[in-house]
């Protein structure tokens, strides 16, 4: 069994109370709008990270991660884009890319909305992990953790933070 964590639109910030969230796993999954490769860097210092770049990301970003990737968790086949859609409502391009790749596990980010759902046409779980950053329009600061054992999911937790409890000057990491 593997705790994995899933995190996107950090927009440059990276939380302690995140960094916190996210101990117990082995992987991290990024799913873009990373902000700056020193939070890149920042993560892959911390565990093993894979990331994509996001709308935001700047040239060096996007030169160091891809804009889709696809890799395996124990058996777990794992697809993760920023700009992704959810079933039903796929981004243009995207229903084709998992009818091809057929992943267990579909990663998106972009919304800043917090949504876990089957997809029973493809026969994966889709998560978009909200925003993890403390900018932008979001309420709400979100990530998310689950174990995989080998095609089963089990033991998902939600960070979940008020972002009016942020006080300035709160530490953070930012380029």
């Amino acid at each position: 069994m593997t705790k994995i964590g899933i995190l996107s639109d950090t927009h440059g910030d990276l939380l302690p109370q995140i960094l916190q969230f996210l101990e117990p796993c082995q992987y991290i999954w990024h799913a873009g709008d990373i902000g700056g490769l020193s939070v890149f860097e920042r993560l892959s210092a911390f565990k093993p990270t894979t990331a994509v770049y996001g709308n935001i990301d700047d040239y060096a970003t996007r030169l160091s991660c891809s804009e889709r990737v696809s890799g395996f968790v124990e058996d777990c086949k794992i697809c993760m884009t920023h700009i992704g859609g959810y079933p039903g409502r796929y981004a243009p391009g995207i229903a084709a890319w998992l009818q091809e790749e057929k992943p267990d596990l579909f990663i998106c980010g972009h919304s800043h909305i917090l949504k876990v759902m089957p997809d029973p046409a493809r026969h994966l779980l889709h998560i978009n992990p909200g925003a993890a950053g403390a900018k932008g329009f979001h309420s709400r600061i979100t990530a998310v953790r689950l174990d995989v054992d080998n095609k089963v999911f089990s033991h998902l937790e939600v960070f979940d933070l008020d972002r009016s409890t942020l006080k300035t000057g709160f530490q953070h990491v930012q380029d």
